[in-house]
């Protein structure tokens, strides 16, 4: 261990002080919502199954951005139509930086209720699991997500998939 006085520890007192700043400042945070963020956590989930990973798709990206653009006005919790992709959308209320992690770990949850030898579904009333087997389709390969803070103070995320899943009668994996 070194040892300094005078100028010489100010010196390096002032570059440990800069060094462990930038190191701070280079760490992400736990509410991340970038693309990598949204990929990494379908694929943790995809791989759980022994899926294929999906990749990020700037043109399913900008639908979504379209989409979750129309939906700050209101943060209805109503999909879109027409586009082509599949869809999983999410809605969390005001006062809670709500994240990628948030909506695509409730899609996730809904893993419980899925029975992959009957390819059915148990969830209780008011639950499904179509976002989990959405997440998990192994043809849908490319993805586009977009969160806006509504005007409401709450958070809309959607995300949608490309191909589509959840053709009735087909398994998901």
């Amino acid at each position: 261990m070194e040892y300094y006085s005078g100028k010489a520890a100010r010196l390096a007192h002032l570059a440990f002080a800069v060094a462990a700043t930038a190191a701070f400042l280079a760490t992400p945070c736990a509410a991340q919502n970038s693309p990598q963020d949204f990929v990494s956590l379908h694929n943790a989930a995809r791989n759980d199954v022994g899926v294929g990973p999906v990749t990020w798709d700037d043109n399913v990206a900008a639908f979504a951005r379209s989409y979750a653009a129309r939906r700050a006005g209101d943060c209805a919790l109503q999909h879109s139509s027409g586009s082509g992709y599949g869809e999983n959308i999410f809605k969390g209320g005001a006062g809670k930086d709500w994240s990628a992690s948030d909506a695509v770990g409730l899609w996730v949850k809904e893993k419980q209720w899925y029975d992959h030898a009957s390819n059915s579904c148990s969830a209780p009333q008011g639950q499904s699991c179509g976002h989990y087997t959405q997440v998990v389709w192994r043809k849908s390969t490319a993805i586009g997500c977009a969160r806006v803070v509504c005007n409401n103070g709450g958070v809309f995320i959607t995300c949608n998939y490309n191909p589509p899943g959840n053709f009735a009668g087909q398994r998901p994996y």
